[in-house]
């Protein structure tokens, strides 16, 4: 088998080093440059779809209840079920709008945004 030749240079820190021959075989493959498409995080979504439903469903029955529309000897239950109902709509939104736009496909929105609960 006949010896490649090979060219000795000496850098300006003083180290010898050669010139490698260009091989198309570098040991990489595309594919592992590809992201995988991502894993849909179904119960979270589930999740922060019940989050947005019941949040909706208390703020409504709360502004009932301060408006006076539902009877007023409930009255005192009013401020818990508002403060109740936007603790559980804001991030039942957040998460429902998120997992809305990365299923459009919107850039800047991926379903890896929202949090597994594995």
């Amino acid at each position: 088998m006949p010896k490649m030749p090979t060219r000795n240079y000496v850098g300006s820190s003083g180290a010898k080093y050669h010139k490698m021959t260009k091989s198309s075989d570098d040991g990489f493959v595309d594919l592992q440059f590809q992201r995988p498409p991502p894993k849909v995080p179904y119960k979270a979504i589930l999740l922060a779809t019940v989050l947005f439903s019941l949040g909706s469903l208390l703020i409504i029955l709360g502004a009932l209840l301060l408006s006076g529309v539902i009877d007023a000897k409930y009255a005192d239950r009013t401020w818990p079920v508002l403060i109740l109902g936007l603790l559980m709509f804001i991030p039942g939104v957040y998460h429902v709008r998120i997992a809305y736009y990365a299923f459009k496909g919107y850039s800047g929105y991926s379903f890896e945004d929202i949090p597994e609960f594995d």
